[in-house]
């Protein structure tokens, strides 16, 4: 269910509902995962991190707004903690990359993860710490910002990858995307 509004607020009318925010390349990509874990109930296409109030898809792909393509989950923090949320998060993106992400290019295809207060915010410093000291990247790109206006996506990006299976699993495997992940994330 869309939010009526064109923007979200920062927390739910539902007590028990948390939202974290992330940057991670093309928003198409960023739904599945999160969706799929148990105590997320919502996962929204939208832009975030720029300037341009109200932004269409047209003007963030341009890369002129400072948007960012983002997605926001909404959670059940006693369900799904925010540190499993950015381990989905790191899992999904190539975090050495500070031009876009796979094919994407550009700004508006950067990484990020943006906090809505200093809980997250710590525990995103600790993940991107801890994610460095692995050893399995050298340099993460993948910046920490402050969380901002969040300005939803129009519809035909939600759930594309539902309404779109054939396109979007194309899409996904000819972007890098798919055969980074599993690369680089082998169980």
């Amino acid at each position: 269910m869309k939010p009526k509004n064109n923007q979200t607020k920062n927390t739910d009318k539902n007590k028990n509902i948390a939202i974290a925010t992330f940057a991670g390349g093309c928003f198409w990509c960023m739904i599945p995962p999160f969706q799929k874990l148990p105590g997320v109930t919502q996962v929204i296409p939208g832009y975030t991190g720029g300037k341009t109030k109200n932004p269409s898809y047209e003007e963030v792909v341009s890369g002129t707004t400072g948007h960012m393509e983002s997605v926001q989950v909404f959670y059940n923090p006693k369900k799904v903690s925010y540190e499993k949320l950015l381990d989905v998060f790191w899992q999904q993106i190539n975090p050495e990359d500070a031009g876009g992400q796979f094919a994407d290019r550009g700004n508006q295809y950067m990484t990020a993860i943006f906090y809505h207060d200093s809980k997250q915010k710590n525990l995103a410093i600790a993940s991107k710490k801890a994610l460095e000291k692995s050893g399995k990247f050298k340099k993460i790109a993948t910046r920490i910002i402050k969380a901002g206006e969040f300005y939803i996506a129009e519809q035909y990006h939600w759930d594309y990858h539902k309404k779109n299976p054939i396109q979007y699993q194309i899409y996904k495997k000819m972007s890098g995307r798919e055969n980074f992940i599993n690369k680089t994330w082998k169980k």
